[in-house]
């Protein structure tokens, strides 16, 4: 298991790809992109664009948002997403083993529902997509980021995973 140390918090904070204030432009922006794969993690953002008629490959949630439940609508969204659904365990902080493992081997489409936290995901996403693929995830406060998987967005991704401390 990877543990997020608190010097690497801050460089999380900012986003990790191009930011959109609106949904709207962002999924106007994925509309142009085409990409070989489209990951959302996150439950609002998975509902939105769902809500959108984007089809996702892949989609990772916890059914909690801010620290409480999803309400009813997203929850309903996200439940009527057709696909198969794995259950995995990360605490908040981290990045498992398991969670990792799954994204690895995913075959879309896929619905990842995270005991835990999946704030993270991203990481190990963007890792784990074929070239050419988009995760989208939620900036809290701002907005939605697509994070465009390239080779060098790999390596900088590679490179704050290592700053991660393994433990059990």
């Amino acid at each position: 298991m990877l543990k997020l140390p608190d010097e690497v918090r801050p460089l999380l904070k900012r986003p990790l790809g191009q930011l959109f204030s609106s949904v709207t432009t962002a999924i106007e922006r994925l509309q142009q992109l085409r990409p070989t794969r489209l990951i959302a993690v996150g439950d609002i953002v998975t509902a939105e664009l769902l809500e959108a008629g984007l089809k996702l490959d892949v989609a990772v949630v916890d059914f909690v948002v801010m620290r409480s439940p999803v309400d009813k609508k997203i929850r309903r969204t996200i439940d009527l997403f057709d696909a198969k659904i794995v259950r995995v365990k990360n605490p908040a902080g981290t990045i498992t083993q398991e969670l990792r493992a799954v994204l690895d081997e995913a075959k879309p489409p896929l619905k990842i529902i995270v005991d835990g936290e999946e704030d993270l995901a991203t990481l190990p996403a963007v890792l784990s997509a074929p070239l050419g693929s988009v995760v989208v995830y939620g900036q809290p406060y701002e907005g939605v980021v697509i994070v465009e998987v390239t080779e060098s967005k790999r390596r900088e991704f590679e490179a704050l995973l290592e700053q991660f401390r393994t433990s059990r």
